[in-house]
C-alpha cells in the first residue's frame, strides 16, 4: 500500500480535526511505540521459524549419516559364461577341457515304420 503526499496531507488533517491539535502529539507517540512493537515480534517470529527450519534440517542429515549403509550382495559378472566347444584343448595343455558328464547313453528315437511296411490298421469297436 502506497501513500503519497496528498493522502498522507488528507490523513494528518483528519486526526487534527478528529482527535485536536493537543492530544494528536499523544496519539502519534502511541502509534509509533504500536508499529515499532508490531515489527519487533514480527521479526522475532520470522527469526524463529528460521532457526527452527534449520534445525529441522540438521537433524535430519544427522539421522542420514547415522543411519547403516545398506549392504548390497557382491555383484556378479556381467560377462556371459562362455565356454568353448566340447572336445577343444586350449593353448596350455593344463586347460583342456573335458566333455560334461551325462547320465548315460542318449534314448532311442521312437520306431517309424519304413515306407514298405504297411501300417497297422486301427481297428474300432462297434458301439452296442
Amino acid at each position: 500500500m502506497n501513500l503519497g503526499m496528498p493522502e498522507m496531507i488528507f490523513i494528518f488533517l483528519l486526526a487534527l480535526v478528529v482527535v485536536g491539535p493537543k492530544r494528536l502529539p499523544g496519539l502519534a507517540r502511541q502509534l509509533g511505540k504500536w508499529a515499532a512493537e508490531f515489527k519487533r515480534a514480527s521479526n522475532e517470529f520470522k527469526n524463529q521459524l528460521e532457526t527452527e527450519m534449520m534445525n529441522i534440517e540438521l537433524d535430519e542429515r544427522a539421522r542420514k549419516q547415522t543411519e547403516p549403509a545398506k549392504v548390497l550382495p557382491p555383484e556378479k559378472s556381467w560377462e556371459p559364461a562362455i565356454l568353448p566347444p566340447v572336445g577343444v584343448v586350449s593353448r596350455s595343455s593344463a586347460d583342456a577341457i573335458s566333455e560334461p558328464e551325462s547320465d548315460g547313453p542318449l534314448p532311442a528315437p521312437p520306431a517309424t515304420p519304413s515306407m514298405n511296411e504297411s501300417p497297422t490298421p486301427v481297428r474300432s469297436t462297434p458301439d452296442a
